[in-house]
């Protein structure tokens, strides 16, 4: 359970340390005194997006801490473990800081972790139901939502959806494979003409530059043999060539060595120029005897040349792209002779995927089915005790044309509060107050089975008052039993249930308005109590009217009724 909620720095709020109790907590103030600040305050600890204007004027940052006790909670537990977070104590410490930048930080007993992880595990401790939630009740996917939940059907409907899934990429798969061979069937005799065209050219990568290389030479070769020719005559010809010539210079270099030893580096590097010399002497001969001409060959290279040239213009620009066209246009003629085979293995697997989701749509319906009679009937039960003992609860299950990924129903909630009355769909009922006391007898229903230990219910008795108030203070309480309860209200009947009443108050330190809360107990709590009933709470009847409701609850709490009838009502005031 959530011990105690530190708030700093949030809007209005300076310093709150907001301490509450196991059962039923209550937190009642003036309108405007900042019950919703905490509520706010609350869910950014859980993970909500929060804004910068949620920070305190003049201040760097909002700050919300919460310590829980989540008691024995394997689950949440072994979620801790997995993300590294140190979770052996029986405490739990949830942070959340807002700076005024707007950058945000979260940590769980001192460890740093994200918005999402904050959000995750506070979906784990805490569940918030607020006026919102009234309006959210109308809305067909939260209805189905609410009956799977109920029913325990989530994990089939998941199986549902994968089904789903599954058929849909198979179906997706079967079309496009369908309108490829089609479109190959179409264009069979253009993709055999380029597929043998490419074959029998069976070009290879590179061959048009090697053979560009070649049609030069051969193109040039009484040119490239005269010049390699003269090249190596003016090197090693006759007297005037350049390496009988340097003779002379061998000879100077040799006396200078004799002379003065420290130059006959000098000699060395002269001896490796004339060997290169030489050596290209005799690559130059070697390249001009190779060189021959030869027009048949040039002839045959040119025309390959051209074959290539005019694939790379059809199906190009590069030999590479030609081929690749050939291998696609080889693929598609495939489409046409093997398609049939591959949409016939597909068509099977479709089958055997239309089998799965209808089996688990079945599965999911006989779940709905039972769980919808159990819900209504559950609801139905509560709704007396909420003012409405005509009232009754019928989950609508209506089969639509297809399957989809919810299954093969739509979920519809239609109530009759009235004897007499018709049922009607929960978005039709009369008022607000008559919504939001079904979503409670929903909401307790469900709470049943939640493993959520703290329960807060935001102002969810709008709309409400007199004996309809106290049996909806009688509810809570119940369901406190089993969960923590934070309950904001308006309602003295609600009030006067709570095991722990703590108050919100605005007030001014200086020129500086600030909102904090006080525990109250005895003659305190009965002002607090007389107040809301609307009374002046420094006259001694209204203190009276206040201490009877309270007396009222204890004695019922200890006789075990819920249903026993609300101090009446007196000089007009509800009470």
């Amino acid at each position: 359970m959530l011990v105690e909620l530190r708030i700093r720095n949030v809007a209005v709020i300076d310093t709150v340390a907001l301490p509450l109790a196991a059962g039923l907590n209550v937190l009642t103030g003036e309108t405007g005194a900042g019950k919703s600040l905490i509520v706010g305050a609350l869910g950014m600890l859980l993970g909500e997006r929060a804004a910068t204007d949620r920070v305190r004027s003049g201040a760097d940052k909002a700050t919300v801490e919460g310590v829980f006790e989540p008691g024995s909670m394997p689950a949440l537990r072994a979620m801790l473990d997995e993300r590294g977070i140190d979770a052996d104590e029986d405490t739990l410490v949830l942070k959340r800081e807002i700076g005024s930048n707007g950058r945000s930080r979260a940590w769980i007993n001192g460890s740093p972790v994200t918005a999402a992880v904050l959000a995750e595990v506070g979906a784990q401790l805490v569940s918030v139901l607020g006026q919102h939630d009234s309006r959210q009740l109308v809305d067909a996917e939260h209805q189905r939502d609410v009956l799977d939940a109920f029913t325990g059907a989530l994990d089939i409907r998941a199986r549902v959806a994968e089904a789903f899934a599954q058929l849909g990429a198979l179906r997706s798969r079967e079309r496009e494979l369908e309108v490829r061979r089609q479109d190959a069937a179409k264009r069979a005799d253009y993709l055999c003409f380029v597929a043998r065209e490419i074959d029998d050219a069976n070009p290879v990568v590179g061959e048009d530059e090697t053979l560009d290389g070649e049609i030069r030479r051969l193109s040039h070769a009484e040119e490239l043999q005269t010049l390699a020719a003269q090249a190596a005559t003016a090197i090693s010809g006759d007297e005037r060539a350049a390496l009988t010539r340097l003779a002379s210079v061998r000879r100077a270099l040799v006396s200078l060595d004799r002379i003065d030893p420290d130059t006959g580096r000098w000699q060395v590097g002269f001896d490796a120029a004339v060997y290169a010399l030489d050596e290209l002497v005799r690559e130059l001969e070697t390249y001009a005897e190779s060189i021959e001409a030869d027009p048949s060959r040039l002839r045959t290279l040119e025309r390959r040349r051209d074959q290539l040239l005019s694939l790379m213009r059809k199906h190009g620009p590069t030999l590479q792209e030609v081929i690749d066209t050939g291998s696609q246009a080889r693929a598609e003629l495939d489409l046409v002779d093997g398609g049939t085979l591959d949409l016939a293995a597909i068509a099977d697997a479709r089958a055997t995927a239309e089998g799965a989701l209808v089996e688990a749509a079945a599965e999911l319906t006989r779940r709905r089915q039972s769980g919808a009679q159990q819900l209504a009937r559950a609801v139905t039960q509560l709704l007396p005790e909420l003012g409405m003992p005509e009232g009754r609860l019928q989950v609508v299950l209506t089969p639509v044309d297809q399957i989809g990924a919810f299954g093969a129903e739509q979920v519809t909630f239609v109530a009759a509060l009235n004897a007499g009355g018709e049922a009607r769909p929960l978005g039709r009922l009369a008022s607000g107050g008559e919504l939001a006391r079904v979503m409670l007898a929903l909401s307790t229903v469900l709470a049943r089975l939640q493993q959520v230990p703290t329960l807060v219910f935001d102002e969810v008795d709008a709309g409400i008052g007199g004996a309809v108030a106290w049996q909806v203070g009688a509810l809570m309480r119940r369901v406190a039993k089993h969960h923590q309860v934070l309950a904001i209200s308006h309602l003295a009947q609600i009030a006067a249930r709570a095991h722990h009443h703590v108050v919100v108050r605005k007030s001014a330190i200086g020129t500086v308005t600030t909102a904090d809360t006080t525990v109250v107990r005895d003659e305190p709590r009965v002002i607090e109590i007389a107040r809301m009933l609307g009374g002046d709470a420094e006259r001694e009847i209204s203190r009276a009217h206040a201490r009877e409701l309270l007396e009222r609850g204890e004695d019922e709490d200890s006789n075990g009724s819920s249903n026993a009838a609300p101090v009446r009502q007196r000089r007009g005031k509800p009470v």
